[in-house]
């Protein structure tokens, strides 16, 4: 378990490694340098001029959302494209996504304080121009967008919470003239459904696709893919089904994109239960795999504006679309020439990537690995735009990060058996590492894990099953472990954010594994988090649940009398996912049953801590915790503890 502290101390030589225990070793990567380097990318597209628009997240500016132009030259810094006062996110589907959209050197983005959209040119200077209403608040929310250029409009996801009540607002797809003088409401193009993403025209302005889903399933359940065609008035006057209409096929379509050449391309999961590339034969209204793998092309739309694919254009005869894909617990990126189905893998050094999208000759690509923070890379392609040249970085949310490659941990790749007979899991294991300390021989290291999965299989094994198949799982890594004398027994501990401290909770209610645990902004009560939750995850708990019976028995609320080991619980005041309340709850519960137990609450903070301060202090009271309570050892630096009741 590697120390994070507020400040740097003197390191011994390298060259004579000194003996301490695990937790007790000194290091320059502090909870200072690692919650400077909190940044997290929210979207990115080119701009007009070839160059790179992007989303980045700024602790050090209080968790503001800021948009970012590539600069003309690698030796210059990247420019700021919105004014201070502003910030790019959408509070759509609560999760947000997708706040902007560029065309040419104009952007249209959200603004965060009164989710109105506003259009900007790049490079000029000016303030941004608001483009809808003003509704006196955050009534109305936008996401996913994307510009009509034949009809000179916008096309958008709108949430209105005008319209029902305050968990449950109308969703449609609207536009939004960009011709008109003055500030009118959106209209609707496209209603009926309870959720939409996607809205995207095709080059020559006939056709929209979009997707969209109902209750009760999320969109990694069941979602359909439509194709409307535009009346001269830019209505939708016909509307083609294309994928996940057949009830005979479970599937859950995907990021619908035009090529250049007007062809329409997707992905989804059907046959296989893996996320895979498609294509739409317009004629026969048929669907057919363009590349088929046991691996996910794509991730599970919490979030608007996935980006995990794009055409790499040349001229009119090309067939190659840019593509990463995940397999075994890495990331992969490479090239398919889908006219020959000939994929071509890229070597560079990213191994979880996100979005990427291309430009000409170049691709940009985010992503990190082991031994890199998260970044934006910029891919330069060969003359036949089939491998890649040379690449650079063009963003990071640690430049300094290299002088600490000696302290990285390699992840070690381990599979494990679960308790269902037949079924293994997959964990990264990542062992101590410095160049300046060692263990003794006889000491094993304490052991903090948390959960992961892909595919339809993987995701399904929860379905009515949550609270049981994710606490089994992490219980299974942690004995594997321990069995491989990997780790210390007597020293598990377990964390976890949102589902995951419901993970977290259940792990110490309901099992013995575990010596201590941190539930960041977690689930205490089920029934709870289903009166209070917001519309997208409205049904989403009772497809992992179950009936009124699970809903009982699995919220650890109800089962204090089982909880025995030390709890810190770290929450967000201004939390509309998981309510405050769940971790007051859980806290006084614990305190009053005599059980080590501390509750850290923040100001401002809503679901994921967005601020430098909040997120440096967690690290540094969530280490000096279980170091207190069950690790037997003193953190290297001077941190303060705070009170945890029943121990101090």
């Amino acid at each position: 378990m590697a120390a994070a502290s507020t400040t740097t101390s003197s390191l011994p030589d390298a060259a004579e490694k000194v003996t301490a225990p695990y937790g007790s070793w000194k290091s320059p990567i502090t909870a200072d340098v690692v919650s400077s380097s909190c940044k997290k990318l929210r979207g990115m597209a080119v701009a007009g001029d070839g160059q790179l628009v992007w989303i980045e997240t700024r602790p050090d500016e209080g968790g503001r959302v800021v948009l970012v132009n590539e600069s003309a030259s690698m030796e210059e810094k990247p420019m700021d494209i919105i004014p201070p006062e502003f910030a790019s996110r959408t509070l759509a589907k609560v999760f947000g996504g997708g706040a902007f959209a560029v065309l040419d050197d104009t952007i249209i983005f959200s603004n965060y304080k009164d989710q109105r959209l506003y259009k900007l040119t790049i490079g000029t200077g000016s303030a941004p121009i608001p483009i809808t209403p003003d509704y006196g608040g955050t009534l109305v929310c936008y996401a996913d967008g994307s510009y009509d250029p034949h009809f000179n409009r916008y096309l958008t996801v709108m949430e209105d919470h005008r319209k029902g009540s305050l968990n449950n607002p109308s969703t449609i797809i609207a536009s939004i003239d960009l011709n008109a003088i003055s500030i009118n409401e959106p209209k609707e193009l496209v209603v009926g459904n309870d959720f939409y993403a996607f809205p995207r025209v095709d080059p020559n302005g006939k056709r929209m696709a979009w997707i969209e889903w109902s209750h009760p399933n999320m969109h990694w359940d069941k979602a359909e893919l439509w194709v409307g065609y535009f009346s001269k008035n830019g209505d939708l006057s016909n509307r083609i089904c294309v994928a996940g209409g057949n009830p005979t096929i479970v599937e859950s379509p995907t990021e619908p994109k035009w090529s250049p050449k007007g062809e329409l391309f997707f992905i989804t999961d059907r046959g296989s239960g893996f996320w895979n590339l498609y294509k739409w034969d317009e004629k026969k209204n048929e669907v057919a795999a363009i590349y088929s793998l046991d691996a996910e092309f794509t991730k599970p739309l919490w979030v608007f504006g996935i980006s995990s694919y794009d055409f790499v254009w040349k001229d009119v005869d090309s067939s190659r679309i840019i593509c990463t894909y995940r397999q075994n617990g890495r990331s992969f990126l490479g090239i398919l020439d889908y006219g020959t189905s000939r994929f071509s893998l890229l070597d560079i050094h990213l191994t979880d990537i996100g979005n990427l999208v291309s430009c000409g000759s170049c691709l940009y690509v985010e992503g990190a690995s082991a031994a890199h923070p998260l970044s934006i890379v910029k891919v330069n392609l060969d003359v036949n735009q089939s491998n890649a040249t040379t690449f650079s970085v063009l963003w990071s949310s640690s430049p300094n990060a290299t002088k600490y490659d000696s302290y990285f941990s390699s992840p070690e790749v381990i599979e494990f058996p679960t308790e269902h007979p037949g079924q293994n899991a997959y964990a990264y294991f990542y062992p101590p590492s410095s160049p300046t300390y060692k263990a003794s021989l006889d000491e094993k290291p304490p052991l903090l894990l948390e959960s992961h999965g892909y595919g339809r299989e993987y995701r399904e094994r929860l379905l009515g099953q949550w609270g049981i198949v994710d606490v089994n799982d992490c219980c299974s890594c942690a004995k594997f472990l321990v069995e491989s004398r990997k780790v210390d027994g007597e020293r598990l501990c377990v964390t976890g954010i949102s589902a995951g401290g419901y993970t977290t909770l259940s792990s110490l209610a309901f099992k013995e594994t575990f010596k201590a645990g941190a539930s960041l902004y977690g689930v205490a009560d089920l029934s709870m988090l289903r009166a209070q939750t917001h519309k997208f995850e409205s049904h989403y708990f009772d497809n992992l649940v179950g009936n009124e019976k699970a809903y009982l028995e699995r919220s650890p609320i109800n089962h204090v009398d089982k909880f025995s080991c030390p709890l810190i619980l770290f929450q967000g005041l201004d939390d509309k996912v998981v309510a405050p309340d769940q971790a007051r709850t859980i806290h006084k519960a614990l305190r009053d049953k005599g059980l080590p137990v501390a509750l850290v609450e923040y100001e401002g903070e809503q679901h994921w801590f967005g601020k430098a301060e909040n997120i440096k202090f967690t690290l540094e009271q969530q280490m000096v915790f279980f170091a207190r309570v069950v690790g037997h050892f003193e953190v290297a630096d001077p941190i303060t503890p705070i009170k945890i009741d029943n121990f101090d």
